[in-house]
């Protein structure tokens, strides 16, 4: 009987006969994107097939260290025990509240107005504290940018005059 999924060894299959197809045909491999697609689905699948989880619940059962186990999936003992301990729904829970901290914003949007604090002080050849300081004078203008989600951005708008 098969440990992994029957999803998993669809996508083994594929890799495999593109393997097979490129070592047959040296001249005319298969096609670049179809590999990618390929090793990339296989991937996917083996990382939610349930699988792994079972290997690990048995080598845990049988008195195996998360160190050990760790070292076997190539990851720290923290990150095994963050994937795999507990019932499958702790680990469920987990991973959802990893996905949802993944999913959010992290990067400066690049659509803002103006420029930022530290690209105005670049243009102007002054440091940051200067840039703050001209703002504060009037002698620059600023304003602060407030997303949706609640991040605030200064932005600063070096070849405008600010308001008399």
């Amino acid at each position: 009987m098969s440990f992994l999924s029957d999803d998993s060894r669809a996508w083994l299959s594929r890799v495999a006969e593109l393997d097979a197809a490129a070592t047959a045909s040296p001249q005319s491999p298969p096609a670049p994107l179809d590999r990618i697609r390929a090793v990339r689905m296989l991937a996917a699948e083996l990382e939610k097939d349930a699988a792994t989880l079972h290997a690990v619940r048995e080598a845990r059962a049988s008195g195996i260290t998360w160190e050990d186990i760790a070292n076997a999936a190539g990851l720290g003992a923290a990150a095994a025990k963050w994937r795999w301990h507990g019932t499958d729904a702790e680990i469920a829970e987990r991973h959802e509240a990893g996905r949802k901290r993944s999913a959010r914003p992290s990067s400066v949007p690049t659509d803002l107005p103006g420029v930022s604090v530290s690209e105005a002080a670049k243009q102007l050849g002054v440091s940051a504290q200067a840039i703050y300081l001209r703002i504060s004078r009037g002698l620059l203008r600023a304003e602060t940018v407030t997303l949706p989600d609640g991040r605030t951005y200064k932005r600063v708008f070096p070849d405008e005059k600010p308001p008399a």
